[in-house]
Order: C-alpha cells, then structure tokens, then sequence
C-alpha cells in the first residue's frame, strides 16, 4: 500500500532496476540507492521496481540518491504512471547502423521493444541522415577522384561565387539530402555508406537548372592540354590551381594557362625531364623572358638528351628526346 501511494503522489519518480544498484525513474533522471549496512539502501537492492518518495541530487553527482522508497511491481508502475505510458515505432542512429523498433515505455523507462520488420523509410532516411551528420562525412567514399571533384567544386565557389554551390563539410552536412537522396534510401549502417562514391553523388549540386552546369569543365578543367599533346591534370587543392609539367611540353605556348573563364592564371610547375621541379611560375611570358635562360644554363648539361633551345616561346614542344624528335 505505502508503495502505491508514494507512486501515485510522484509517478515521474517510479524508478526501474539498471543493475548495480542503480536505477532509472520515469523523469529520466538515473538514481542509486542510499543508505548503510542497515539503512533502506540494502533493503531495497534487489527489488526490480521502486516507487521513490525522497531522492536528492548533490550539485556535482551525475545520479540521484534514493532516500525513502518502497517496493512495487510492474502492474503497479503501471498503473500509478498510467499517464506517461506510450508506444510506437522508434528509428535511430545507433552504434553504426540503424536501429529499428518497436518500443513502448512508462516516461524514460523502457518497457518492452522488438525489432521492426519494415520500418517506414522515411524515418530509416532520417536515422541514416542524423548518422552522418553526427558521424561525418568520413563515412562515404573519398577515392582521389572524388577529392579532385569536390576541390574543382570548391574552387569555383571561392572564386565565382553563387550559382557554384559551397562543398564545405557544414555545407554538405547541411544539404546531404540534395545531392545523397538515392544513397540515403539503401543505407543501413556505416558499411552500406562506405560503398558510396562521393565523386558520383556530388555532381549532383552543381547548378543544374540554371544551366551553368555544363560549364564545369571548363571552368575547372581537370585536365589541360599542352603544345606536347599532353592531357596534364591541374590540382585544386590550394589556394591556386597548379598544373605540373615538364618544361620542354610548354615550348610554343607564350602564356600561362587560365581557369575560371580566364579569371585566375594556373601556377605553373616547370619539371625537368627526371620530373623534379626546375621552376614555379604564374606568369610563363615573363619566364620565358626573365628565368629560362638560367634553368636551361643548369640544366641542360645534367640532361644532354633533350633540346634546350635558346628561344623556348618557338620551338616545338616535346615529351622525347631530341633524337627522338629528329627522327619525328
């Protein structure tokens, strides 16, 4: 009788076991029990149920401690605490993979649960979406390729601005459902979003209704083609787009390549012909003019074999050897 009366005057404080003394009350809040050797606290440990009466929290503890209760059972809690009953289906993001139940519960108290054999999608696609906001981006599959995208993407946001869209980890978090709709509907677990390419899926922000689209590689070529014939990737990754070349493929070409429909010149890697960097340039006219005549001076007594003309901005550019050049 005591027990269903202190449950009926303070139904939010009817309390579950946890093991280890501890327990869970309808409000949420986690309480262990007080008491010495001859106190209630040992009287109490193992009753599955409580209806507590007196708990107090000191300031700096994280669990309540139980003062005065009394045994009840679950037909009890029940009823006392009718009115914070509820069930229904729970989805969440939990551990990894998304959990899928249905579960009923007295407030915070977990009463029974059991798995759910087709959860509604929608919520599995939430589940999935809170995964990887909380999780990150690191979930997906980052190939050099995507990387190369997203930074080609990036670049056209810093330097164009709208309708190039933002690919910043906030940004993408923030969109995920614009650009992973079809990946978030087959996602159960951190395994299915590791499967996903991020470079297949992030195209898909790229301002397509305005038309501005088709102009992506253009405006951030991921390759260029030099006077040798070469296909040369152009890297995004800092603050200027570098294109790194061997000096003798550049020959012919008088000005440094641009990007961003002419707006931003690409720093150009001049490679000797073992590929190590031989010169940097924004500005390939004024190399031309000013710094050739030293790295050719340097260079072309450690590589005999490959033409260093005196004047680089006519000759015929080149991935051979000057007899292999002769020979055509």
């Amino acid at each position: 009788m005591a027990g269903l009366i202190a449950a009926l005057a303070f139904p939010e404080r009817v309390a579950r076991a946890r093991g280890a003394g501890g327990y869970l009350m309808a409000s949420g809040t986690g309480a262990d029990l007080a008491g010495g050797r001859d106190g209630d606290g040992s009287r109490l440990r193992d009753a599955p149920w409580l209806a507590v009466a007196v708990a107090d929290r000191p300031v700096t503890a994280a669990a309540a401690r139980i003062r005065l209760a009394a045994v009840i059972d679950e037909e009890t809690a029940r009823t006392a605490a009718g009115a914070l009953y509820a069930a229904g289906e729970e989805v969440h993001w939990a551990d990894g993979e998304v959990v899928a139940r249905q579960v009923s519960r007295l407030g915070a108290i977990e009463l029974t649960a059991r798995p759910l054999t087709a959860p509604d999608p929608a919520l599995l696609r939430d589940a999935v979406v809170d995964g990887l906001r909380r999780e990150g981006l690191g979930l997906l599959r980052w190939t050099p390729g995507a990387t190369a995208v997203r930074e080609r993407m990036a670049f056209l946001h810093r330097e164009l601005g709208a309708p190039w869209p933002d690919v910043s980890d906030a940004a993408l978090l923030e969109r995920v459902e614009d650009w992973l709709g079809p990946e978030l509907g087959r996602a159960r677990r951190r395994a299915d979003l590791g499967r996903v390419d991020a470079g297949q899926a992030l195209p898909r922000l790229l301002p397509w209704a305005t038309g501005e689209a088709v102009r992506f590689e253009e405006l951030a070529p991921e390759r260029i083609e030099v006077p040798s014939g070469s296909r040369i990737r152009v890297d995004y990754e800092g603050e200027q787009p570098v294109l790194a070349v061997k000096l003798q493929e550049l020959f012919g070409l008088r000005e440094s390549p641009r990007v961003a429909g002419g707006r931003v010149p690409v720093l150009v890697h001049l490679l000797s012909p073992a590929g190590r960097a031989a010169a940097v340039t924004a500005d390939l006219a004024s190399f031309w003019r000013d710094g050739y005549r030293s790295v050719r001076a340097e260079l072309r007594g450690r590589y005999p074999k490959h033409p260093w003309p005196e004047d680089p901005s006519t000759a015929e550019a080149t991935r051979h050897t000057s007899a292999r050049l002769r020979r055509g």
